[in-house]
């Protein structure tokens, strides 16, 4: 087994780390924020930031050689809880069919700076995904 570290276009950590890393058909990512792909600024809204988290999280799931679909859970943060109707919105955009979503664990949080909302995913790539 190869670990192999998983960049995506539009979203980079200030530390050196990847966005994600795989080995096998097993796919995790780091923590992932709704900061704009241009600039690195957060998104103004919580519901900037979910939307920018959400389009993230696609990318880097792509760029690991799967999709949405093989995503198996989800662990997100909030600075505030009770805006989970926000996150929820995005949530079912992404995830429309009630039998085929992630399981997810959605938490309180002290998060830095102007940071609303960040998350982390653990994806399942299919036998054929797995071999790039």
């Amino acid at each position: 087994m190869t670990r192999r570290s998983i960049y995506a276009d539009g979203f980079s950590h200030k530390n050196p780390i990847p966005a994600a890393s795989r080995i096998d058909n097993m796919l995790y990512s780091g923590s992932i924020q709704g900061t704009d792909p241009a600039t690195g600024a957060y998104g103004s809204t919580i519901e900037r930031q979910c939307e920018l988290m959400f389009d993230h999280v696609r990318r880097i799931v792509e760029a690991g050689g799967g999709s949405l679909a093989d995503i198996i859970k989800m662990t997100v943060w909030m600075r505030d809880r009770s805006q989970r109707a926000t996150l929820n919105t995005v949530w079912l955009r992404d995830f429309p069919d009630p039998q085929s979503r992630p399981a997810r664990h959605t938490m309180q949080a002290d998060l830095d700076g102007d940071k609303l909302i960040e998350c982390d995913f653990i994806a399942i790539l299919n036998e054929k995904e797995a071999t790039r």
